[in-house]
């Protein structure tokens, strides 16, 4: 199969592409259960988009790609025009203002990810059998856009790591970087979780849970049908503080929540703190085939240790109990490790247009891989579990 034999499109909304179709590239699994990846389905991208999160004055304006061949969608990506940095947690602050100190413009710039998600997943979705021609086709066609529009650079993050690989072969610049996440080593329960870790980190975590939970607090945990639109509301004020606090405004809208409520609380899990029956504070998960993801926190009363019980520990409760063999918490957070969350790399590619940064970069990401590397290891050996004999973790 030639790449002429490829056309790929650009769409101003995910309105024109029929989900079906977009889907058959994004979660072909689904077909059969939950999708891997939550966040790449057609009604979670809608929902960025109907809510107004992303569009119009967001700095996110959305230009989704599809290859077809023959008249058939073979592959998708969500291609984004950026007027910031922001709601992406892969940093490029200091990319863009050497640039632009050097006298170049690096806004706009073309973004292939999810907004706002710091989870790894496939950014070059393609239907089964077509991996390698629609991913090839996708990364041609986002870098001859960014080309011919003279924008400074493309970015897919939080790729996975056979994308990555697959991006560097045909040219693009590989980054890593590293985020804190659990897994489930046959844990049975949450104390046989414990009993793999050391003594002292077993007894804190002990002691950080007991805290929470002689607060007086009732923790439940919501999805589905379970869910509510007054749950939504309690969650919003949660929501809006912590992201006044992070980011100056918060990313999402309100009306975004309403469509999580109308179309994705399936995919949805919200962990409650309540206090006499009235919610303090929150955190919403979203749940995949085998991962659950942590994204937004946030609470109206200050409880020692509340943000560690609802974010992490209730997190390794619901996917132990529920076959989840991992729980993402989001980016950053060396406090994590202590907590059971080991460090783990995440991918992205990078296409930069000028010659002259695209090398400065590049010596950049040399040097900045080796450092990640290094430090991943050197934080998985101070973990907390228990040790071997020859001082690897169990």
């Amino acid at each position: 199969m030639t790449e002429a034999t490829v056309s790929v499109s650009s769409h101003s909304s995910l309105t024109g592409i029929d989900p079906p179709d977009w889907d058959a590239c994004a979660c072909p699994e689904a077909a059969e259960g939950r999708p891997l990846d939550p966040f790449t389905t057609h009604r979670f991208l809608l929902a960025l988009e109907t809510s107004g999160s992303v569009g119009r004055g967001s700095g996110w304006e959305p230009h989704y790609l599809t290859a077809e061949i023959g008249g058939q969608i073979v592959a998708c990506a969500p291609l984004y025009a950026k007027g910031h940095s922001q709601g992406e947690y892969v940093f490029d602050h200091a990319w863009a203002q050497a640039f632009e100190r050097a006298g170049g413009n690096y806004y706009p710039k073309l973004q292939i990810a999810v907004p706002f998600t710091p989870a790894t997943g496939r950014r070059f979705l393609t239907r089964p059998g077509f991996e390698g021609v629609g991913r090839a086709a996708l990364i041609e066609a986002a870098v001859r856009i960014a080309d011919q529009n003279d924008v400074s650079s493309l970015h897919a993050t939080f790729c996975t790591a056979d994308e990555a690989e697959a991006g560097a072969e045909m040219g693009l610049l590989h980054r890593t970087g590293q985020q804190f996440h659990w897994f489930d080593e046959s844990y049975g329960d949450f104390e046989g979780f414990l009993a793999s870790m050391s003594s002292r980190k077993r007894k804190s975590i002990r002691k950080e849970r007991r805290a929470a939970q002689e607060a007086g607090l009732e923790f439940v945990h919501l999805t589905g049908d379970e869910l509510q639109p007054h749950h939504w509301d309690a969650f919003w004020t949660f929501y809006q503080d912590t992201g006044a606090r992070k980011w100056g405004t918060p990313y999402l809208t309100r009306q975004f929540f309403e469509e999580v409520q109308a179309h994705l609380k399936n995919d949805a899990l919200l962990f409650l703190a309540l206090d006499h029956g009235e919610p303090v504070a929150g955190a919403l998960n979203f749940v995949g085939r085998d991962c659950l993801y942590g994204r937004y926190w946030g609470c109206t009363r200050d409880v020692p240790f509340l943000h560690f019980e609802l974010c992490y520990y209730q997190a390794i409760d619901w996917a132990l109990a529920h076959g989840l063999g991992r729980v993402e918490a989001g980016a950053q957070g060396e406090h994590k490790l202590a907590r059971g969350y080991l460090p783990h790399p995440v991918h992205s590619l990078h296409w930069i247009a000028d010659a002259g940064f695209r090398r400065a970069v590049e010596e950049f990401l040399t040097a900045e891989r080796q450092a990640v590397d290094e430090e991943i290891e050197i934080l998985t050996s101070y973990g907390p579990f228990r040790k071997t004999p020859d001082g690897d973790p169990e």
